[in-house]
Parts: structure tokens; sequence; C-alpha cells
């Protein structure tokens, strides 16, 4: 069987993306690994580019710079944190749980223990240590995150309602900055069920 010119190229092309792909993650798990052990800061792109096994030329064709790489890999691990939370609430819906408090509980509990187990990269974003445009970026994704957080409790569109979920998401937040600072499993868990208490109080 003869395959065709244009089966050939789409294939060549998916190969070319995997291969990109995969380019591109290994050289924000190298980040990853740079970053946790030096900062931002002190961050040198030819030891990310090292332990990637791949080259500055390569690092900069994918990502552009070190600041983009930085800003790159912090998007990486906010669209995990979603999305292990989105499955965790469907998880729950799907299993007949309708409340929607309930249902805020098992996405910050996904958001919680994706955060201690990843506790040093999350550690890297909220130590200060950041690029130009990081805080930005930041407070767009937290805009986005307090909306999102509004559809999933049904709160109410007026003044009263807006900051109710603004705080709420304020609390998971800054509980999530003090589960990455823990110590230890049994202070993250008390942060988590601290967390919990405070935003049943604001929503009860």
């Amino acid at each position: 069987m003869v395959r065709k010119t244009s089966d050939v190229a789409s294939n060549a092309g998916s190969w070319q993306w995997t291969r990109t792909a995969a380019t591109q993650r290994t050289l924000l798990d190298a980040a990853t690994e740079v970053f946790v052990e030096h900062g931002f800061t002190d961050a040198s792109i030819s030891d990310i580019v090292s332990r990637a096994g791949s080259s500055v030329g390569s690092l900069y064709h994918h990502f552009g710079g070190k600041t983009e790489l930085f800003l790159a890999l912090w998007d990486d691990y906010q669209n995990e944190h979603e999305r292990l939370v989105a499955a965790a609430v469907a998880k729950a819906r799907k299993a007949g749980e309708n409340d929607p408090l309930a249902l805020f509980n098992v996405g910050s509990r996904s958001y919680f223990d994706y955060t201690w187990k990843h506790r040093e990269l999350e550690r890297v974003f909220i130590e200060g240590d950041t690029p130009p445009g990081f805080e930005v970026l930041r407070r767009e994704r937290g805009r986005e995150w307090v909306r999102q957080n509004s559809v999933l409790l049904g709160t109410s569109d007026d003044t009263l309602g807006r900051l109710t979920v603004a705080v709420i998401t304020d609390i998971v937040t800054v509980s999530g900055q003090e589960v990455a600072l823990s110590a230890t499993k049994r202070e993250a868990d008390e942060v988590v069920n601290a967390a919990a208490v405070l935003v049943q109080r604001l929503v009860r």
C-alpha cells in the first residue's frame, strides 16, 4: 500500500509537534530544579539547558529567554492546578454531590494537595524573586479564578457577592502559600482545615 503524500506530511507534522512538546517539557522540568535551587535572579540559562540535555538556542527558540521560561513554568503549574481541581469537582458531581460549598471544598483540597506535593516550586513563586511582568500575570490569573469560584459557588452578582468570592479566593490563595511553607504534612493539614472553616463561615 502506497501512503499518500498528505498522510506522510500529516504524520511528520504530528511527530514534529510531539518532539516540540517533549523538548519544552524537558526544559520546564530542568528549569524547575534550577529555579528551586537558585531562585530566578541567580538561575543560569546554561545550567538549565545542561540539565535538560538541550542547548541555549533551543531554549530561546521555545521560550524566548529566562523570563519567558519562568512565566511559562508558572503558567504550566497553574494549568495543572486547574486541571486537577476541575477533575476532582467533576468526579464529585458524578458521584452525586450537588452542594456548591462541598464541591468548592473538594476543589480546594485538590488544590492544596498539589501545592503540598510541589511546595518547593510554590515557594519560588511566592518568595519575591520573580521577573518583571510576573505580578501582572498573577493578578490576571487571580481575577479569572474569582470568576470561576463565583460560578461554582453560585453567588449573587451584587457587590456583597463579588466581595465574598474575592475574599474566599484570597483565603485559598494565602492558605496555599502557608501549605507550601509548612514544615510538615501535619502543619499543612491544619492550614487546610482552618481554611475550610473560614470559607464555611463566609458562605453559610
